[in-house]
């Protein structure tokens, strides 16, 4: 049993009906380790559950509101403490899609709040942010410079009296990647919301949920972003019928063409995203390539306990989301010192 039990059940909310007690736990503990139980428990409302499961599910529907609110409120603090620099803020992530109201804002995880303002910025953002209650919390000096040096975020800031992370992007992946997605581009094409915040246009929404799990991280929570994708492309397709038209242009223009490709390859695999094939001046074919497959091999590598397997292919993508990040010789001297506080420190 892998996480294919809890892809199969969002797709198809009706086929958990025949689950066993022990499919039933599975299920659950699965899709609580993948960040994925609220939105479950929205897609299995209304169906006749057993009185145990249903009691959980209301409980993941209660959370999920709970951290919707929460989500809100923080972003309008941030809002408040911006408000004087006139400074565009965009809202990324989950915090984006429930401001906007968009179907993956639907039962999702959230937990930081990630914003993105623009580069010029960024110093004085981080003042009025840390004027407003926030704090540093990276007290090694190493890390607050490696941060500040090489990643496309302020070390992280959390709020003294709230306990509310914030992460400050200045363009959505690491100056050290190899792609280099113009983000002075994607601020100017934003959405604004009439409150004052702002989330990225449907075709940059789609392409840094793709960077994000393919040009930057090691796959952990795939199964959560692919899922924001689908729910993203099925709504923008309905409104819009060449937004997967639109969606390509823009990702190759940003350089995340493959990425982009990929995670639609991979939802369609999984989730069923329709997913329409062009035959003008291109075809997005859904057939999946060989490396998909090393790559499906690590998003379901979860057991029936919901606990994480296949350690030699999760450590393998670890190793790969450092290399996309940065050159090996920095990759080396990185993790050399990392290496070496971790010794220090046990």
């Amino acid at each position: 049993m892998s996480a294919r039990l809890l892809v199969t059940a969002l797709v198809d909310p009706g086929s958990t009906i025949a689950l066993s007690s022990a499919q039933w736990t599975a299920l659950i503990a699965i899709a609580r380790a993948e960040q994925l139980i609220g939105s479950l428990a929205y897609r299995l409302d209304g169906l006749a559950l057993p009185e145990p499961v249903e009691n959980i599910m209301a409980a993941a529907r209660a959370s999920a509101e709970q951290q919707r609110l929460r989500a809100l409120w923080e972003a309008e603090m941030a809002r408040r403490a911006l408000a004087p620099l006139a400074v565009p803020v965009v809202l990324l992530k989950g915090t984006a899609f429930v401001a906007a109201g968009l179907d993956a804002g639907v039962g999702r995880s959230i937990g930081d709040l990630d914003i993105l303002v623009p580069r010029a910025r960024i110093d004085e953002a981080e003042a009025a942010l840390l004027g407003a209650g926030w704090e540093r919390i990276k007290a090694d000096a190493y890390d607050d410079a490696y941060y500040r040096r090489w990643m496309h975020e302020l070390p992280p800031l959390i709020h003294v009296e709230r306990d509310r992370m914030i992460d400050v992007h200045h363009t959505i992946l690491p100056p050290t990647a190899r792609p280099k997605p113009d983000a002075a581009r994607m601020i100017a094409e934003r959405i604004e919301l009439g409150n004052g915040l702002a989330i990225l246009s449907p075709a940059d929404i789609v392409i840094h949920a793709a960077a994000h799990l393919f040009a930057d991280g090691d796959l952990a929570g795939g199964l959560r972003n692919l899922w924001d994708i689908d729910r993203l492309c099925r709504e923008f397709g309905e409104r819009d019928e060449g937004s997967y038209l639109r969606l390509v242009e823009e990702a190759y223009a940003a350089k995340l063409g493959p990425h982009v490709l990929r995670a639609l390859r991979l939802t369609h695999h999984l989730y069923a995203t329709p997913v329409p094939a062009y035959h003008q001046a291109f075809r997005l074919a859904v057939e999946l390539t060989p490396s998909d497959r090393l790559f499906l091999h690590r998003l379901l590598a979860r057991d029936a306990w919901g606990r994480p397997i296949r350690s030699v292919t999760r450590f393998g993508f670890y190793v790969r989301s450092h290399a996309l990040r940065m050159p090996p010789h920095l990759l080396a001297r990185h993790l050399a010192i990392k290496w070496w506080k971790s010794r220090r420190s046990a």
